[in-house]
């Protein structure tokens, strides 16, 4: 059929089972959103085109479709950067489509052009630049492949403004063949037989489950494999969710702020199963020390990630879809020897969970922040989808929320993105409408994108936000406490305090506030009960640090424990 190239990048998303995109117009894209208009395709405008990324970020997470934004030419396809970067280090899948210039003037510096292809080139799994409305279903259909298929990713689309408005016969590629790029679904089967033999040595076993395993869809199956073998499991904050918090074997989140059992485990352990890690920084510690008296097996699908931090003795490479499920087959034959095998092992570091746990200072005058995530927990029973900005709040949620399902988690972990909050659980919201989605985020983390609480009310999104409200950049003032003699170096937010109330208000979404214990519950259950969007601003003290912490650079077992006995 004879269509223009805007109508065609309509037909290739319904083509894509795309039902909604975020965005924000402008001159670049005019005639894609004329098209737009006329289609009455569903569109989410934001208030910024950083809230627009965040949004199709949020919706990826919440649901495991591809997310789609659309932006401008120039700085609108430069307000995408941050967003990009975001969900490639966390693997989500996210299509950016972006104007560009006329192609007569690409290249001469014209009004609104950047070079938005060379810019995301390093944060991006793949990135186009159409200039011949030929190749646009061609591209359109390689990005959302490229997108969902292997190591997730996002894909930009930058496509010329004379594109959208060229006609030609529109015709959808019905397959993809990409020379360079055949993502791996199955890997070497007799690989698995080696794992279990290793299992089968090992005295003092531990199973580390990240992100990938939210990815692929395979908590099931994961829950499967450590009930059949009786192993302990220990997390990455990405991989939250994967198991239900009160599994009696799960020992928390490990790494910096990790429990002690979590990181005592990973010390001593001999055998250390990685499924869909990266062994990020923030989970080793010092590398060198990183689980020294264990072998190590890495389940990953992106075999650039093995042996990029640790070395692995064993690797299996392949979809988690493949591998978990396969490896599980060969554990029923062994399972009741690997569970009497592994009994010691795991009555230790249960006893280690049960002798120090995650605790806090009780404060009957001060609303404290673990208590309201607390309080939070009970209310929703652990099933809201929880999403967070990035700080101090962020770790109390993954401390003391109890988690219960896949994919309840949302949270810029690889790049630690403050003002991801807000817009990502509007695109969640979006996602799930039937689901309750809740927002903690901290006053500084609030700022960087409040003026998506018009979106919220636009849209009528029922997210609720907790503004965790302390009047300072809580990790950064942390830090100064710590490491840098308390010298306080513009983290203080009391000078140019906002009142969140009113600016919600301002903004057409219901306002409170929480200043005292006793005022917590009964303020929460009114904004559950509101039908639509609600903050809460919630005073917590000044000056509160998360523990426990594993200094940069130190070991695992070099913990400052806080309020736990030493």
């Amino acid at each position: 059929m004879i269509i223009t190239g805007a109508e065609a990048i309509i037909e290739s998303l319904k083509n894509e089972n795309v039902d909604v995109v975020f965005g924000y117009p402008g001159g670049s894209v005019l005639t894609l959103y004329d098209a737009l208009y006329q289609a009455k395709f569903r569109h989410i405008l934001t208030k910024h085109e950083q809230g627009a990324v965040h949004a199709a970020d949020g919706y990826a997470r919440a649901t495991g479709k591809v997310g789609v934004v659309i932006a401008t030419s120039g700085p609108g396809a430069t307000n995408l950067v941050t967003g990009i970067a975001t969900a490639y280090m966390d693997s989500i899948p996210l299509v950016a489509i972006t104007g560009q210039v006329s192609v007569p003037l690409i290249g001469r510096d014209s009004f609104q052009e950047a070079d938005i292809r060379g810019i995301t080139t390093p944060i991006t799994k793949h990135n186009y630049l159409v200039k011949k409305v030929e190749d646009l279903p061609g591209a359109l259909k390689e990005a959302f492949y490229i997108a969902r298929t292997g190591r997730p990713g996002p894909v930009v689309v930058d496509i010329a403004k004379d594109v959208f408005a060229a006609s030609f016969d529109y015709q959808y590629p019905e397959e993809v063949k990409l020379r360079g790029y055949r993502p791996v679904f199955e890997g070497d089967s007799s690989i698995l037989d080696k794992v279990l033999a290793e299992m089968r040595l090992a005295q003092k076993p531990l199973i580390f489950v990240g992100g990938g395993v939210n990815l692929s869809d395979t908590s099931k199956e994961l829950k499967e494999l450590i009930d059949l073998s009786g192993f302990p499991v220990i997390s990455t904050l990405m991989g939250l969710g994967c198991l239900p918090n009160d599994h009696p074997q799960f020992l928390g989140m490990v790494g910096m702020h990790g429990t002690y059992a979590a990181n005592m485990a990973t010390t001593e352990c001999d055998l250390l199963i990685g499924i869909g890690v990266r062994f990020d920084d923030r989970v080793t510690g010092l590398l060198s020390e990183f689980a020294a008296k264990a072998k190590i097996i890495h389940f990953d699908i992106d075999p650039a990630e093995i042996n990029k931090n640790v070395i692995a003795n064993l690797r299996v490479v392949g979809d988690m879809r493949w591998s978990i499920p396969a490896l599980n087959q060969e554990v029923k034959m062994v399972s009741d020897e690997l569970k009497g095998q592994v009994r010691p092992w795991l009555e230790k570091v249960r006893n280690w969970y049960k002798e120090k746990p995650l605790t806090y200072v009780q404060n009957s005058d001060s609303v404290m922040p673990q208590a309201v995530v607390e309080k939070v927990s009970q209310l929703t029973q652990g099933d809201a989808v929880i999403v967070t900005d990035v700080g101090q709040h962020q770790m109390w949620v993954a401390q003391f929320y109890g988690f219960k399902n896949p994919r309840s988690l949302l949270t810029s972990g690889g790049l630690g993105t403050m003002g991801y909050g807000l817009p990502a659980a509007l695109g969640a919201q979006c996602g799930l409408p039937d689901r309750p989605v809740i927002l903690f985020v901290g006053d500084g983390g609030f700022m960087m994108n409040c003026q998506e609480l018009a979106a919220a009310a636009e849209f009528n999104f029922p997210v609720k936000v907790l503004i965790l409200n302390n009047q300072c950049l809580g990790m950064v003032a942390q830090w100064q406490r710590m490491f840098y003699g308390g010298r306080y170096s513009q983290t203080s937010l009391k000078g140019s305090a906002t009142d969140f109330v009113k600016l919600a208000e301002a903004m057409g979404v219901a306002g409170l506030r929480v200043s005292k214990p006793e005022e917590l519950e009964k303020t929460l259950q009114e904004a559950l009960a509101i039908p639509g969007p609600v903050v809460v601003d919630i005073r917590i003290p000044e000056v509160l640090d998360v523990f426990p912490m594993v200094p940069a650079g130190a070991c695992l077992d070099q913990m400052m424990l806080g309020g736990i006995e030493e």
